[in-house]
């Protein structure tokens, strides 16, 4: 037995149409080819991926989720924080392609699959295999939270959870069976541990298979990771403590449609915002005489950093012209140097952030 899928209220009909208009300006917003549009899409996922496993208890220095993503630096054997990062980002790859996939059916190898990629760094963990022990989510208090089902009855659930993941509730709005497919996989509870990622993954994933939105721009867990209090919250007073699917699950949804309502205003204002930066970056370059390939570093130093190679393979230049480059950007005060030889990186300065900062603001003000 699952929870039911929520009957539609007039209130939440409501919410939905204002999000389906709001995905919809996402959607046409992020098919215009723009020169930022990949970093954009980089710091979305870099930003999912550090916010998910954040909820967890993972954490990494700003800017460094983003450098793991882009592949920018190798992971550190042993570092399970950005191992969790650098194995939560190969999920959502993952996710990626079987959005995209014309033969793609849900199985239950789909969603072991995706467990043993987000947390292949936790071998004790049993990564990518049904848990075969009790389990229990401990609260802010100490005291147990919620109390999974059975072991014994994990295998039945999860070929439940799969079966309506195939054929259940097809009619129902994406965003609410998105909603119902993390409740469903994180009240089963299957795994020794990551269920909250997991459960975030396959919502994605769900999301994804619409095909409207890309997973980096069609996630929640920005907002679940700032709201994480009350995303427990809300869980825990549905599931009931225990697992008890004849609860009603309308506020679990309800709090799922507010949350993609404010992460696709966020992702609108994060595309203005980088449209306004990069038309700045332009008239900077230009007001210098410097050629038009300057504003492609600039622009990466402003987004988590940037290096001789990368830049050299963006803006299509020698190394020789890369280096000369970063020197005319240090010599101006514009970005600074980290590091030496082979390890070094070029960040924006203050006073080119500040500059940003102002202009951006000064344009979103008129």
């Amino acid at each position: 037995m699952l929870f039911g899928t929520p009957a539609g209220t007039e209130e939440l009909e409501s919410r939905l149409g204002d999000l389906d208009r709001l995905r919809a300006s996402l959607g046409r917003e992020i098919t215009n080819p723009t020169p930022w549009l990949g970093r954009l899409r980089r710091l979305a996922k870099a930003s999912s991926v550090e916010s998910s496993v954040s909820i967890e208890g993972f954490e990494l220095p700003q800017g460094e989720a983003f450098a793991i993503v882009s592949d920018a630096e190798p992971i550190q054997t042993g570092d399970e924080n950005r191992n969790a990062v650098a194995d939560y980002a190969r999920a959502m790859d993952h996710v990626g392609v079987m959005a995209l996939d014309p033969d793609f059916k849900w199985s239950d190898r789909v969603i072991l699959d995706l467990h043993f990629d987000a947390c292949y760094f936790q071998r004790d963990k049993s990564p990518g295999r049904w848990r075969t022990t009790p389990i229990s989510v401990t609260g802010s208090d100490g005291r147990a939270a919620y109390e999974g089902p059975d072991a014994s009855r994990v295998v039945e659930l999860m070929g439940e959870v799969v079966a309506w993941l195939e054929q259940g509730d097809l009619d129902t709005h994406v965003v609410v069976r998105a909603a119902m497919a993390h409740l469903h996989t994180v009240s089963v509870h299957p795994f020794r541990d990551g269920n909250g990622r997991i459960s975030r993954i396959v919502q994605s994933l769900v999301l994804a298979r619409e095909g409207l939105l890309s997973p980096e721009f069609a996630s929640i867990e920005e907002y679940l990771a700032n709201n994480t209090p009350e995303y427990y919250a809300v869980l825990q007073r549905v599931q009931g403590g225990s697992y008890s699917p004849e609860r009603d699950a309308s506020e679990w949804v309800a709090f799922c449609v507010e949350a993609h309502i404010s992460q696709a205003r966020r992702r609108l204002d994060q595309i203005a915002e980088a449209s306004s930066r990069w038309r700045y970056l332009e008239r900077l370059a230009a007001s210098r005489g410097w050629p038009d390939r300057l504003v492609i570093a600039l622009e990466q130093s402003l987004i988590g950093g940037t290096d001789r190679t990368k830049y050299e393979q963006e803006a299509e230049i020698s190394t020789a012209t890369a280096s000369n480059d970063f020197r005319r950007l240090l010599d101006a005060g514009l970005v600074t140097q980290v590091g030496r030889g082979r390890s070094t990186r070029y960040f924006a300065s203050e006073t080119l952030r500040s500059e940003v900062g102002e202009a951006v603001a000064y344009r979103e003000r008129t």
